[in-house]
């Protein structure tokens, strides 16, 4: 079995050998429409990072579900749909958090009266624990967690400053996250 399809193969026969999980056809379909997805969803979100990711997604979202049907003879036309309408899929769910933050943050403000002495005691010790439990971590877990948490990092930028796979920073974050979890709660009990 070939590991790479050759490149003069149509869409078609692509999408055949995407569905019987020939990895080299991802890549072959990345390499012809990865840009035409890209610049789709640049020009929708007006966002680099957020391009880069949901051009990962597209891609990754055809392997692991490549439900298109194989024989569907506009592929790009496909593609640039799914694009534009997770794109603004995107935009719409910035939008409801935007006005949620805004709404919570008046709310907030208006609301919340500054924390009681106990309450600041009780805050500065939860912080203390959090923080002790961030030095159980191995340190990559516990480094992308303070980049993402401390200085407001995404994981696309964590894994531009760290010179590491997207996937790997969010293996990293979600382990650590759920070790930190553990930790926290054993404390508890």
């Amino acid at each position: 079995m070939e590991s790479h399809s050759p490149p003069h193969q149509t869409d078609t026969e692509l999408l055949h050998a995407l569905k019987a999980k020939q990895a080299g056809a991802l890549g072959i379909l990345y390499d012809r429409y990865g840009q035409v997805v890209y610049g789709i969803a640049l020009k929708v979100l007006q966002n680099q990072q957020e391009a880069e990711d949901l051009t990962q997604e597209i891609f990754l979202g055809l392997w692991c579900n490549a439900t298109i049907n194989p024989n569907h003879s506009h592929f790009l036309r496909y593609l640039i749909v799914m694009t534009r309408s997770r794109a603004i899929d995107k935009i719409r769910s910035r939008s409801r958090i935007l006005k949620l933050l805004n709404r919570f943050g008046q709310t907030v403000t208006a609301e919340t009266p500054s924390p009681t002495p106990v309450e600041q005691a009780l805050l500065t010790e939860r912080s203390l624990a959090v923080r002790s439990a961030l030095t159980q971590l191995p340190d990559k877990q516990r480094q992308v967690i303070e980049m993402a948490y401390d200085a407001g990092l995404s994981q696309s930028e964590i894994a531009q400053q760290l010179d590491t796979p997207l996937g790997t920073v969010k293996t990293w974050t979600r382990q650590g996250l759920l070790k930190l979890k553990q930790i926290l709660l054993d404390a508890i009990d």
